[in-house]
């Protein structure tokens, strides 16, 4: 979308049936943080104009008016429906799958991108070392799309990784952000009267939930949806698997199904508010929240998270892990290939340490690299250079231009490399 809107002839390849990756197809509409601490949105440009578009009964979170406050009652309440933190109410809401999916496509029509649905890209197209295009499997056999400048945004590193491209697959194991699994819904729920009891009955809920670990094993509590009647379930996370093993993305695909059922049966049974519950559609993509990671010019790196400093190449900010932590400069060289060229990476496989990868792989993070990738494409096919020689004080300006939170883009004198 933002390559098109920057004036770019632009071919998007999508495996599935839909657009918008995990947040639709991965059932992941809990869309995590996008103000910093004191309630100023930071993930902005693309994601703004998404949430400016969506109905209002397609979307559910704190007003506006509330981001950033510290009120006691405020943030208990918004706390239980994953829009407060360390006691500060943020921008985290939850969306309707489907209508996220609708509006995607028209942004998409509207500004003229080719969608080619049910295509797996399989390898690119490289000559000299250089990525020209995308070869593709579908139902018409093998094909392929040639191109000035690819776009990785497979998430796994698919293509810079067949392409040659250096990367790295390190976990932080004490995080999340490695785990696996199929998320669900569930439909003829009253999340307020659910609410009320983890709110107010602290010791049968947690006998609640150590019956469902004693019962299930792998056991989880809901997150809440866009709608009362809706419960979401984001797990339980499976670690151990590899996204890169057909055999084990089969096994954590089997584990959470049954895990599903083994949950449908024991909120049934005893938690309020789920006495009529039932399985109301699990994701059609697996939940899968890293697997390689690029190795690019540069890189968002735990040792600079307490700088709050932007980098020379900034195109764009994620908000702080916590109130301790000023906003995290995203550096244009976390989406450029160390040595590849003809190249881009975007979403959760952009250049980060394990630690780091833990808020980069979030989908507001996602929206923002993609947008940069987008513009930065765009311009490199203008310019007719390579995507490491792009003008980066051209590609903030044109970021700025398109809504995208940075702070003050460098003149053309200053003009810096991607750091």
């Amino acid at each position: 979308a933002a390559a098109a809107r920057q004036g770019a002839d632009v071919a998007l390849m999508e495996r599935y049936n839909h657009l918008g990756g995990l947040s639709t197809g991965g059932l992941v509409i809990w869309i995590d943080r996008m103000t910093d601490w004191v309630g100023q949105p930071v993930i902005r440009g693309f994601a703004e104009e998404l949430f400016a578009r969506l109905p209002a009964q397609a979307v559910a979170g704190p007003e506006r008016g509330d981001w950033g406050s510290q009120d006691s009652a405020m943030a208990a309440h918004w706390a239980l429906r994953t829009s407060a933190f360390h006691g500060v109410v943020t921008w985290s809401p939850t969306i309707d799958p489907e209508q996220l999916k609708l509006l995607s496509q028209e942004i998409l029509l509207e500004r003229r991108v080719r969608l080619i649905h049910h295509a797996w890209a399989a390898e690119p197209v490289l000559e000299a070392g250089v990525v020209k295009g995308v070869v593709f499997e579908s139902k018409q056999g093998r094909r392929a799309v040639m191109a000035e400048v690819v776009i990785d945004a497979t998430g796994d590193g698919d293509l810079f990784a067949r392409a040659g491209a250096a990367f790295d697959s390190d976990i932080d194991a004490a995080d999340i952000h490695h785990c696996m699994n199929t998320p669900w819904l569930f439909g003829g729920v009253d999340m307020q009267r659910w609410l009320n009891f983890r709110a107010h009955e602290a010791e049968r809920y947690a006998a609640f939930m150590q019956a469902g670990r004693d019962a299930c094993g792998l056991f989880d509590k809901p997150f809440v949806s866009w709608r009362n009647d809706i419960a979401l379930f984001l797990g339980p996370r499976q670690s151990g698997y590899s996204a890169l093993d057909v055999d084990e993305l089969t096994a954590v695909e089997l584990r959470s199904r049954r895990a599903m059922a083994s949950h449908l049966d024991h909120y049934r049974a005893q938690a309020p508010g789920f006495e009529r519950a039932y399985i109301l559609q699990s994701a059609p993509q697996i939940g899968v929240r890293h697997a390689r990671r690029l190795k690019g010019v540069g890189s968002v790196l735990r040792a600079r998270w307490p700088e709050g400093v932007a980098l020379a190449d900034e195109i764009g900010m994620s908000p702080g892990v916590s109130p301790k932590f000023p906003n995290v400069s995203i550096p244009y060289g976390a989406l450029v290939p160390e040595a590849l060229d003809g190249l881009l990476a975007c979403g959760r496989h952009v250049s980060c340490d394990p630690n780091s990868h833990g808020f980069m792989r979030e989908i507001p993070q996602c929206w923002v690299t993609g947008q940069a990738a987008g513009v930065a494409a765009a311009l490199a096919v203008a310019q007719q250079v390579r995507v490491r020689d792009v003008n980066v004080a051209a590609l903030q300006e044109a970021l700025l231009a398109q809504g995208v939170y940075l702070r003050p883009a460098l003149s053309e004198a200053d003009q810096p490399r991607p750091t």
